[in-house]
C-alpha cells in the first residue's frame, strides 16, 4: 500500500508499505476512501509535539479518516461497513491507503451517505464534545448573551455553530484570514474580527457595554489568543480552551486577570476515548440529517502522493481553505 509517514521531525515522505492484517479479536482493516488534516498534525509534524516511537510509521499522524471495512475479528462491526475513523491521535494512521484499527475506534455510518461530508464528523464530533464540557446542555450555567470565538477554521466554525444551537443572541468570531471571516459571516455570525490589526476584546466590550462575553473559546492555539480569553471574559463567565498547545512545559496566562474575574476555565480533550463515541456518532447524525453545515470545509481535496505539500499549505493557515482533505482511492 502507499501510506504518508514523519520520517523525521518537518519531514513528511509518502512510500510503499506492507498491507496490514487482522490478527487480534476487534481488528478491522480499513480500505481508506478520504482523510482529512487536523490542526494538531501541523503540530505533530512541524512543532515537535511528534511522539518518537511513531517516526516512520505508515499513516501517522493522521486520525481523521473515513473507509470501507475489507477485513474484520469484530463481532460487531463486518466487512463491507462504512465507517468514519476515529483512533486516538497517538495510534492514528488515516495518511495511508490501508488502516489497522480496532473496533472501539470506528463508528458505522449510514448508508447514501455523502462521504466528504461525513468525513467532517470527526472534526465536528471534537468540537461538540468540546461545547458539552463548555456549556452543558442541561442548563446549569448563566443564561446565554454572548459568545466569542477565536480562531474561524474548521473547528471554530463550527463552534460558531454550536453556540448558535445554544441560544446565544450574540457571537463574536476572530480570525487572522478575511476568507474565513467571510464564512463565519454566511454561517450568521453577528461580528467578525480581522486579527491583529482589530481587537476581539474591544468588539467584545463595544457589543455588551464593558460587560464581556458569557462565554469565549479559544480555537486558535496561540498563547496570545488564550489571553484574549481572560480580556474578553465577563464576570464569572466560562473559558473554553481547545486551541492546541504552541509548545510543551509552562506558558504564560494572565493569571491575575482570570483570578480577579472568577473565570470558570475548562479544557476539552479526550473525544476519542468517550464511551460508546457518543459525540462523534451525534456528529454523524447531525451532518447527515443537515442540522450543521460543513459545505464550507469541502472541496479542498489533494492525493496521497501529495501529502507533504498539503500538510505544508496547512501549516501555511490552508491558503483560504478551511479543511484541506486527502482522496486516497
Amino acid at each position: 500500500m502507499r501510506a504518508g509517514y514523519l520520517a523525521a521531525p518537518g519531514v513528511v515522505e509518502v512510500d510503499d508499505f506492507p498491507e496490514p492484517v487482522a490478527e487480534r479479536a476487534g481488528d478491522l482493516v480499513v480500505r481508506m476512501h478520504r482523510a482529512s488534516i487536523c490542526g494538531s498534525d501541523v503540530h505533530v509534524v512541524f512543532h515537535g509535539f511528534h511522539d518518537e516511537d511513531c517516526l516512520g510509521m505508515p499513516g501517522y499522524p493522521g486520525h481523521e479518516g473515513l473507509g470501507t471495512v475489507v477485513e474484520s475479528r469484530s463481532e460487531t462491526v463486518v466487512v463491507g461497513d462504512l465507517v468514519l475513523t476515529v483512533p486516538i491521535p497517538t495510534v492514528g494512521r488515516c495518511f495511508a491507503e490501508y488502516q489497522l484499527i480496532e473496533d472501539t475506534q470506528v463508528v458505522t455510518l449510514p448508508a447514501g451517505g455523502q462521504e466528504d461530508r461525513l468525513l467532517m464528523a470527526q472534526q465536528y464530533g471534537t468540537a461538540l464534545y468540546a461545547m458539552r464540557m463548555f456549556w452543558p446542555e442541561d442548563g446549569t450555567l448563566r443564561e446565554a448573551g454572548t459568545a466569542a470565538i477565536t480562531g474561524a477554521g474548521s473547528a471554530g466554525l463550527f463552534f460558531l455553530q454550536l453556540a448558535q444551537r445554544a441560544g446565544f443572541e450574540h457571537v463574536v468570531i476572530s480570525d487572522l484570514d478575511t476568507r474565513r471571516l467571510a464564512v463565519a459571516r454566511d454561517l450568521g455570525a453577528g461580528t467578525t474580527v480581522h486579527a491583529p490589526d482589530e481587537s476581539v476584546t474591544d468588539a467584545v466590550m463595544d457589543l455588551t457595554g464593558g460587560a464581556g462575553a458569557d462565554l469565549v473559546i479559544e480555537a486558535a492555539g496561540y498563547d496570545d489568543a488564550r489571553a484574549q480569553t481572560v480580556a474578553a471574559l465577563a464576570q464569572q463567565g466560562t473559558i473554553g480552551l481547545f486551541g492546541y498547545p504552541e509548545r510543551r512545559g509552562l506558558a504564560g496566562f494572565p493569571m491575575y486577570d482570570a483570578f480577579r474575574k472568577v473565570a470558570r476555565i475548562q479544557w476539552a480533550g479526550g473525544t476519542q476515548a468517550e464511551p460508546g463515541l457518543v459525540a462523534f456518532r451525534d456528529a454523524v447524525r447531525h451532518i447527515h440529517d443537515g442540522e450543521i453545515e460543513v459545505g464550507h470545509c469541502l472541496g479542498h481535496v489533494h492525493r496521497l502522493d501529495d501529502l507533504p505539500r498539503a500538510l505544508a499549505v496547512a501549516a501555511e493557515g490552508g491558503h483560504g481553505g478551511v479543511k484541506l482533505s486527502l482522496d486516497l482511492r
